[in-house]
């Protein structure tokens, strides 16, 4: 059994490194492709809103698929599919061929990341100790590979099928060869009890008890899409960089998220999630805080550097969470708030960039601080299930008993 949970493991983080590099191979060469179609400017919003919706949508049919077949399977087969829509991007010439592979993109990634996290989530319960920030950091890992190839391609001045064509050759039999080794944490473990949990408190999605941490998932995108699309412009038009200066601070930002994810499982196992989530946001915010008075680039590059560390934690424990607070119902759960993953991207952006034309750009920064502070009010949506038997400990999990505490 501790064989097929480490292939599992292994398998589910190779999932998240191969997601992690093609999302940043899509997103980092958006004016490439954009003068490939002939985007205009003015179309060009519509085609990125359009995938962040449709994910919202590939996320809601997850919710109901995963009542009649396993994260598992979904994951298996929205994975492929995510990889050769991204071929499909680069290897059209006209705007309805973008418009299709995007489209398929979209509610094949929000399929992807509501499975990806459903196993997570599951295979954690069953390890009985927290691993999801493991899985993240993964992902982090595969967004720095996916920039640097998408840097190479560019510098090199490779056609986008030229710079897609050998990643998705490489991990597109990679991830459907691992997918062999997928295991649904309650199979794996032999929960079937308590995966089949309906009833009572635990069985159903009270969206009511699941709100607090979709506000905190918005409130993480928000600052995570602030970093992405306006730090290299605030760097350069606000802070005086140079152009070449202005690409360093999301390469900072993806390291030092890799970074805070690779340590974070050992803090949530030594301080307890709600203490990491908010040390988390207290950092966030300070990031954000100290981007919005910098004097120069080089201390606006440390805001980013603790922008990183702060935000990285955010995202992977509210997944862990929810799971959690719906043991019976946690694919539902993850589903659901996976929605907010895309309402946070979707809002970010024209948010800071409206506030920025209409303000300032320093003054719009201290919106998402604002946001990410709120999650201190939250904080305690994200401690372990109080115990029921009223002797004050936390109730134990059928997937600790006859394990020592270390798990495996």
């Amino acid at each position: 059994m501790t064989d097929v949970l480490r292939r599992g493991r292994a398998s589910l983080a190779f999932s998240f490194f191969a997601q992690g590099a093609t999302f940043a191979l899509l997103v980092t060469r958006i004016p490439a492709i954009q003068d490939r179609y002939g985007v205009s400017d003015a179309l060009l919003p519509a085609f990125l809103a359009a995938v962040p919706i449709l994910a919202g949508v590939g996320s809601v049919t997850t919710e109901q698929l995963v009542k009649r077949i396993r994260p598992s399977r979904l994951l298996r087969w929205s994975q492929p599919v995510v990889l050769l829509a991204l071929l499909g991007v680069g290897s059209g010439d006209r705007l309805v061929e973008l418009a299709v592979a995007l489209g398929a993109f979209g509610l094949a990634v929000g399929a992807l990341d509501a499975s990806m996290n459903m196993l997570g989530v599951s295979l954690q319960r069953t390890y009985g100790r927290s691993i999801m920030l493991g899985f993240h950091a993964t992902y982090s890992l595969g967004g720095i590979v996916g920039a640097s190839l998408a840097w190479v391609g560019a510098h090199w001045h490779l056609s986008l099928f030229v710079s897609y064509l050998p990643v998705v050759l490489v991990l597109l039999p990679a991830a459907f060869v691992g997918s062999r080794w997928y295991v649904d944490g309650d199979a794996a473990s032999g929960l079937e009890a308590d995966a089949g949990k309906g009833q009572g408190e635990s069985g159903a999605l009270v969206f009511r008890l699941l709100l607090p941490l979709c506000l905190v998932m918005t409130f993480a995108y928000i600052g995570d899409s602030t970093v992405s699309n306006w730090s290299a412009k605030y760097l350069q038009d606000v802070l005086g960089s140079s152009e070449q200066l202005a690409t360093v601070p999301y390469n900072v930002y993806m390291v030092m998220t890799l970074v805070g994810r690779a340590v974070g499982d050992f803090g949530v196992r030594r301080f307890g999630a709600v203490a990491v989530v908010r040390l988390g946001a207290v950092v966030a915010a300070l990031g954000f805080a100290v981007v919005a008075v910098a004097p120069g680039a080089w201390v606006g590059m440390l805001g980013f550097t603790l922008l990183g560390l702060g935000l990285c934690v955010l995202v992977p424990q509210t997944f862990a969470a929810a799971g959690r607070l719906f043991p019976g119902a946690s694919d539902a759960a993850i589903a659901r708030l996976n929605i907010f993953n895309y309402v946070g991207f979707l809002i970010g952006s024209p948010l800071v960039g409206a506030l920025g034309d209409a303000w300032n750009y320093r003054g719009a920064m201290l919106v998402p601080m604002v946001l990410v502070l709120a999650t201190l009010g939250y904080a305690r949506s994200f401690a372990p299930e109080p115990d029921r038997y009223g002797d004050g400990h936390e109730r134990p999990r059928t997937a600790d008993v006859g394990r020592g505490s270390n798990g495996l």
